[in-house]
Protein backbone atom coordinates (compact mmCIF):
# COMPACT_ATOMS: atom_id res chain seq x y z
CA UNK A 1 0.00 0.00 0.00
CA UNK A 2 1.23 3.17 -0.82
CA UNK A 3 0.67 4.66 3.12
CA UNK A 4 3.23 1.64 4.28
CA UNK A 5 6.89 2.89 4.73
CA UNK A 6 9.43 0.67 5.44
CA UNK A 7 13.14 1.71 6.13
CA UNK A 8 14.66 -0.72 3.18
CA UNK A 9 14.43 -2.65 0.51
CA UNK A 10 17.20 -5.83 -0.74
CA UNK A 11 17.31 -7.94 -3.38
CA UNK A 12 19.29 -8.69 -6.16
CA UNK A 13 22.94 -10.41 -5.97
CA UNK A 14 26.74 -9.61 -7.04
CA UNK A 15 28.71 -7.17 -5.49
CA UNK A 16 27.05 -4.99 -2.54
CA UNK A 17 25.22 -1.83 -4.50
CA UNK A 18 23.74 0.96 -1.97
CA UNK A 19 21.23 3.30 -3.11
CA UNK A 20 20.54 6.53 -1.01
CA UNK A 21 17.31 8.68 -1.65
CA UNK A 22 17.36 12.35 -1.94
CA UNK A 23 15.41 14.94 0.69
CA UNK A 24 11.66 14.03 1.60
CA UNK A 25 12.10 10.63 -0.26
CA UNK A 26 11.88 7.18 0.37
CA UNK A 27 13.73 4.25 -0.63
CA UNK A 28 11.37 3.82 -3.16
CA UNK A 29 12.49 6.76 -5.44
CA UNK A 30 14.74 3.68 -7.45
CA UNK A 31 12.27 1.53 -7.94
CA UNK A 32 11.91 1.86 -11.48
CA UNK A 33 15.40 0.96 -11.90
CA UNK A 34 15.81 -1.73 -8.62
CA UNK A 35 15.29 -4.31 -11.52
CA UNK A 36 18.04 -4.28 -13.28
CA UNK A 37 20.28 -2.98 -10.73
CA UNK A 38 19.53 -6.24 -9.03
CA UNK A 39 20.87 -8.44 -12.18
CA UNK A 40 24.59 -7.10 -11.22
CA UNK A 41 24.30 -6.01 -7.84
CA UNK A 42 23.72 -7.00 -4.03
CA UNK A 43 20.68 -3.98 -3.74
CA UNK A 44 20.29 -2.15 -0.45
CA UNK A 45 18.47 0.67 -0.83
CA UNK A 46 17.46 2.76 2.72
CA UNK A 47 15.53 5.13 3.84
CA UNK A 48 17.59 8.40 5.15
CA UNK A 49 16.47 9.19 9.24
CA UNK A 50 13.99 11.52 9.95
CA UNK A 51 12.17 10.45 6.08
CA UNK A 52 9.17 8.41 5.98
CA UNK A 53 9.79 4.65 7.14
CA UNK A 54 13.80 5.77 8.05
CA UNK A 55 14.86 6.43 11.68
CA UNK A 56 13.18 9.00 13.57
CA UNK A 57 15.43 11.95 14.22
CA UNK A 58 16.77 11.88 18.01
CA UNK A 59 18.52 14.46 19.22
CA UNK A 60 20.70 17.32 18.07
CA UNK A 61 21.55 16.75 13.96
CA UNK A 62 24.78 16.91 13.09
CA UNK A 63 27.19 16.60 9.72
CA UNK A 64 27.47 13.05 10.48
CA UNK A 65 24.33 11.69 11.26
CA UNK A 66 23.39 10.45 7.79
CA UNK A 67 26.66 8.76 7.28
CA UNK A 68 26.67 7.39 10.47
CA UNK A 69 23.02 5.46 10.13
CA UNK A 70 23.88 4.24 6.73
CA UNK A 71 27.34 2.92 7.89
CA UNK A 72 25.17 0.78 10.43
CA UNK A 73 22.56 -0.05 8.14
CA UNK A 74 25.79 -1.46 6.19
CA UNK A 75 27.48 -2.67 9.28
CA UNK A 76 23.87 -4.89 9.73
CA UNK A 77 24.28 -6.59 6.42
CA UNK A 78 27.90 -7.47 6.50
CA UNK A 79 29.04 -4.76 3.77
CA UNK A 80 32.15 -3.86 4.52
CA UNK A 81 32.19 -2.00 1.45
CA UNK A 82 29.77 -1.35 -1.61
CA UNK A 83 29.39 0.54 -4.50
CA UNK A 84 26.61 3.65 -3.67
CA UNK A 85 24.53 5.78 -5.61
CA UNK A 86 23.07 8.74 -4.51
CA UNK A 87 20.25 11.36 -5.47
CA UNK A 88 20.66 15.19 -3.87
CA UNK A 89 20.66 14.29 0.06
CA UNK A 90 21.82 10.67 -0.81
CA UNK A 91 24.82 11.71 -3.68
CA UNK A 92 26.26 14.31 -0.61
CA UNK A 93 25.79 11.24 2.06
CA UNK A 94 27.46 8.97 -0.84
CA UNK A 95 30.44 10.93 -1.05
CA UNK A 96 30.78 11.05 2.96
CA UNK A 97 30.95 7.40 2.83
CA UNK A 98 33.74 8.02 0.42
CA UNK A 99 35.53 9.69 2.70
CA UNK A 100 35.12 7.19 5.20
CA UNK A 101 36.66 4.23 2.99
CA UNK A 102 33.21 2.80 2.79
CA UNK A 103 32.65 2.93 -1.01
CA UNK A 104 33.88 1.06 -3.61
CA UNK A 105 32.75 4.07 -6.37
CA UNK A 106 30.13 6.56 -5.67
CA UNK A 107 27.65 7.65 -8.83
CA UNK A 108 26.22 10.87 -7.49
CA UNK A 109 23.04 12.54 -9.09
CA UNK A 110 22.54 15.78 -8.83
CA UNK A 111 23.95 15.52 -4.87
CA UNK A 112 23.71 18.41 -2.32
CA UNK A 113 26.05 20.95 -1.37
CA UNK A 114 27.88 21.74 -4.29
CA UNK A 115 27.13 25.62 -4.53
CA UNK A 116 30.41 28.07 -4.28
CA UNK A 117 31.46 28.62 -0.85
CA UNK A 118 30.36 32.21 -1.37
CA UNK A 119 26.98 31.69 -2.92
CA UNK A 120 24.19 31.93 -0.79
CA UNK A 121 21.58 30.30 -3.35
CA UNK A 122 21.58 27.55 -0.96
CA UNK A 123 19.85 29.03 1.41
CA UNK A 124 16.70 30.03 -1.33
CA UNK A 125 17.14 26.24 -2.14
CA UNK A 126 15.86 25.20 1.39
CA UNK A 127 13.57 27.64 1.86
CA UNK A 128 12.02 26.26 -1.44
CA UNK A 129 12.10 23.05 0.23
CA UNK A 130 10.75 23.91 3.34
CA UNK A 131 7.40 25.58 1.51
CA UNK A 132 7.37 22.43 -0.60
CA UNK A 133 6.96 20.47 2.85
CA UNK A 134 4.21 22.65 4.07
CA UNK A 135 2.79 22.72 0.61
CA UNK A 136 2.56 18.27 0.53
CA UNK A 137 1.97 18.33 4.48
CA UNK A 138 -1.59 20.13 3.30
CA UNK A 139 -1.78 18.35 0.26
CA UNK A 140 -1.51 14.69 1.95
CA UNK A 141 -4.81 14.27 2.38
CA UNK A 142 -6.17 14.21 -1.48
CA UNK A 143 -3.00 12.77 -3.06
CA UNK A 144 -4.78 9.64 -4.30
CA UNK A 145 -7.18 12.55 -5.96
CA UNK A 146 -3.95 14.81 -6.62
CA UNK A 147 -2.16 12.13 -8.92
CA UNK A 148 -5.39 10.91 -10.73
CA UNK A 149 -5.47 14.22 -13.39
CA UNK A 150 -2.83 14.75 -15.63
CA UNK A 151 -2.34 18.22 -14.48
CA UNK A 152 -2.37 16.92 -10.99
CA UNK A 153 0.90 14.73 -11.49
CA UNK A 154 2.82 17.57 -13.20
CA UNK A 155 2.16 19.81 -10.78
CA UNK A 156 3.40 16.71 -8.09
CA UNK A 157 6.14 16.79 -10.01
CA UNK A 158 7.29 19.59 -11.55
CA UNK A 159 10.09 20.29 -9.32
CA UNK A 160 12.12 16.86 -9.64
CA UNK A 161 11.11 15.43 -13.34
CA UNK A 162 10.66 17.04 -16.93
CA UNK A 163 8.72 14.18 -17.90
CA UNK A 164 6.38 12.21 -15.29
CA UNK A 165 3.96 10.46 -17.89
CA UNK A 166 5.42 6.93 -17.42
CA UNK A 167 5.80 7.20 -13.52
CA UNK A 168 2.54 4.84 -11.52
CA UNK A 169 0.17 6.94 -9.51
CA UNK A 170 0.44 4.68 -6.95
CA UNK A 171 4.31 5.16 -6.97
CA UNK A 172 3.42 8.73 -6.70
CA UNK A 173 1.38 9.05 -3.86
CA UNK A 174 3.82 7.16 -1.94
CA UNK A 175 6.17 9.70 -2.64
CA UNK A 176 3.83 12.56 -2.08
CA UNK A 177 2.55 10.91 1.83
CA UNK A 178 6.36 10.28 2.17
CA UNK A 179 7.19 13.93 1.94
CA UNK A 180 5.24 14.75 3.91
CA UNK A 181 5.90 12.66 6.97
CA UNK A 182 9.23 14.55 6.38
CA UNK A 183 10.71 15.57 9.56
CA UNK A 184 12.33 18.54 7.61
CA UNK A 185 12.54 21.71 10.21
CA UNK A 186 15.97 19.94 11.80
CA UNK A 187 16.95 19.00 8.69
CA UNK A 188 16.49 22.35 6.99
CA UNK A 189 18.02 24.12 10.49
CA UNK A 190 21.04 22.18 10.66
CA UNK A 191 21.62 22.67 6.59
CA UNK A 192 20.98 26.60 7.27
CA UNK A 193 23.51 26.91 10.21
CA UNK A 194 26.06 24.47 9.39
CA UNK A 195 26.15 23.96 5.82
CA UNK A 196 28.25 21.51 3.64
CA UNK A 197 31.61 20.01 3.91
CA UNK A 198 33.20 17.39 2.85
CA UNK A 199 37.39 16.05 2.83
CA UNK A 200 37.57 15.45 -0.78
CA UNK A 201 41.21 14.42 -0.44
CA UNK A 202 40.21 11.51 1.41
CA UNK A 203 38.05 10.19 -1.61
CA UNK A 204 39.72 7.48 -3.51
CA UNK A 205 37.09 5.57 -4.94
CA UNK A 206 35.89 6.25 -8.70
CA UNK A 207 33.02 9.08 -8.83
CA UNK A 208 30.53 9.76 -11.40
CA UNK A 209 28.46 12.75 -11.50
CA UNK A 210 25.65 12.78 -13.09
CA UNK A 211 23.71 16.22 -13.60
CA UNK A 212 20.66 17.03 -15.45
CA UNK A 213 20.68 20.89 -17.23
CA UNK A 214 16.96 21.49 -16.32
CA UNK A 215 16.75 20.69 -12.48
CA UNK A 216 14.85 22.97 -11.01
CA UNK A 217 16.39 22.33 -7.70
CA UNK A 218 19.70 22.17 -7.72
CA UNK A 219 20.27 24.15 -10.98
CA UNK A 220 23.05 22.94 -13.06
CA UNK A 221 25.97 24.05 -13.29
CA UNK A 222 25.38 26.59 -10.48
CA UNK A 223 24.73 24.43 -7.64
CA UNK A 224 27.96 21.99 -8.93
CA UNK A 225 30.48 24.52 -8.43
CA UNK A 226 32.43 23.75 -5.71
CA UNK A 227 31.95 20.06 -6.77
CA UNK A 228 33.46 20.57 -9.81
CA UNK A 229 36.00 23.22 -9.12
CA UNK A 230 37.29 22.63 -5.85
CA UNK A 231 36.09 18.72 -4.63
CA UNK A 232 35.49 16.52 -7.47
CA UNK A 233 37.52 18.36 -10.91
CA UNK A 234 38.64 14.81 -11.85
CA UNK A 235 35.66 13.01 -11.24
CA UNK A 236 33.74 11.43 -14.25
CA UNK A 237 30.81 14.15 -15.22
CA UNK A 238 27.98 13.99 -17.34
CA UNK A 239 24.94 16.17 -18.63
CA UNK A 240 21.75 15.12 -19.30
CA UNK A 241 19.71 17.16 -21.47
CA UNK A 242 16.54 18.09 -20.77
CA UNK A 243 16.02 15.92 -17.74
CA UNK A 244 15.44 17.14 -14.07
CA UNK A 245 16.49 16.72 -10.57
CA UNK A 246 15.43 12.97 -10.34
CA UNK A 247 17.29 10.61 -13.19
CA UNK A 248 15.77 7.71 -11.41
CA UNK A 249 12.54 8.58 -11.57
CA UNK A 250 12.53 10.27 -15.17
CA UNK A 251 14.91 8.30 -17.15
CA UNK A 252 15.01 4.77 -14.86
CA UNK A 253 16.87 2.59 -17.67
CA UNK A 254 19.06 5.35 -19.11
CA UNK A 255 19.84 5.80 -15.19
CA UNK A 256 20.64 2.46 -14.29
CA UNK A 257 22.51 2.11 -17.46
CA UNK A 258 24.86 5.44 -16.11
CA UNK A 259 25.51 3.34 -12.58
CA UNK A 260 25.91 -0.37 -14.27
CA UNK A 261 28.65 0.86 -16.52
CA UNK A 262 30.48 2.30 -13.63
CA UNK A 263 30.28 -0.14 -11.36
CA UNK A 264 30.90 -3.15 -13.57
CA UNK A 265 33.55 -1.79 -15.82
Amino acid sequence: MQGDFSPSHRGGSGAPLVCLHGFMDTWRSWELLLGALERHHDVLAVTLPGHAGGPPLEGRVTDALMADQIEQAMDDVDFASAHIVGNSLGGYVALQLAERERARSVVAFAPAGGWAEEDESFRETLALQARTHAALAAAAPFADMLVASEEGRRRATQLIVTSFEHIPEELLVHQLLGAARCETDPLVDHALRVGYTLDASRIACPVRVVWGTEDKLLPWPSAAARLREDWLPHADWIELDGVGHCPQLEIPLEAAQLILGFTTA
